[in-house]
């Protein structure tokens, strides 16, 4: 998978993006990431990437030409007809896990982060293939979303989690919280382990799971039942 990221500020991205699972899914080459500056492509001298509002409004928006030009360096290639452009937007639908599974199934995509008050709505219209919110809340920019949907999606591909089967028992697979879990010391200021997981009894230990996570469900989210 290729990931673009059409941003103001590149500088914001390279510590997250080379580190951890992200670091490891590039170099088994299963995902590989362009970090592409949009001043780069601003035509005036000054390289001004913004301007006012027609009809007037607080703020500046990012220029549809200068976006637009940054875009197509990011949609050349041979990939170019799998590619998905992605806008992070509050106007966007929420990020949920079968959200991110639909976008793994495309082999390029494109992450545009908005900036100041918004983005020329031509853009929009004529570029972006779906707007993605991480919440009902309003950032300075839209790297940060750009970078929770990057490895909320990259952590999903075949080869990056080297235990598969932990994504099946994640938080929110199936609907469901993930049960409590426990590592040594078996016992902490007054705490124990549940005597079931010592037991060694597999069936006793998958029924404990289970209902744990309806349990969990129940009481922290109960939205989700």
């Amino acid at each position: 998978m290729q990931i673009f990221f059409l941003t103001l500020f590149p500088k914001v991205f390279h510590a997250f993006l080379n580190s951890s699972l992200l670091e490891k899914a590039q170099k088994k080459k299963l995902v590989t990431f362009n970090i592409i500056p949009i001043r780069d492509f601003a035509k005036d001298k000054h390289k001004r990437v913004d301007d006012s509002p027609y009809g007037g409004g607080e703020g500046m928006l990012l220029k549809a030409d200068v976006l637009y030009a940054a875009w197509k360096h990011a949609i050349a290639g041979k990939k170019s007809k799998s590619a998905k452009t992605i806008l992070l937007s509050p106007q966007g639908q929420l990020l949920t896990q079968s959200v991110a599974k639909k976008l793994t199934r495309h082999k390029k995509l494109i992450f545009v982060c908005g900036h100041y008050e918004g983005v020329d709505e031509r853009f929009i219209k004529l570029c972006v293939d779906e707007e993605i919110s991480i919440g009902n809340y309003v950032l300075m920019g839209g790297e940060l979303p750009a970078l929770v949907l990057a490895e909320t999606v990259v952590r999903l591909l075949p080869g990056v989690v080297g235990n598969a089967k932990s994504l099946d028992e994640d938080s929110l697979e199936h609907g469901l919280l993930k049960y409590p879990q426990y590592t040594r010391p078996k016992e902490f200021m007054g705490l124990d382990v549940p005597e079931v997981l010592l037991s060694g009894n597999h069936k006793a230990v998958l029924e404990w799971k289970t209902n744990q996570r309806l349990m969990q469900t129940k009481k922290k989210r109960p939205d989700l039942c």
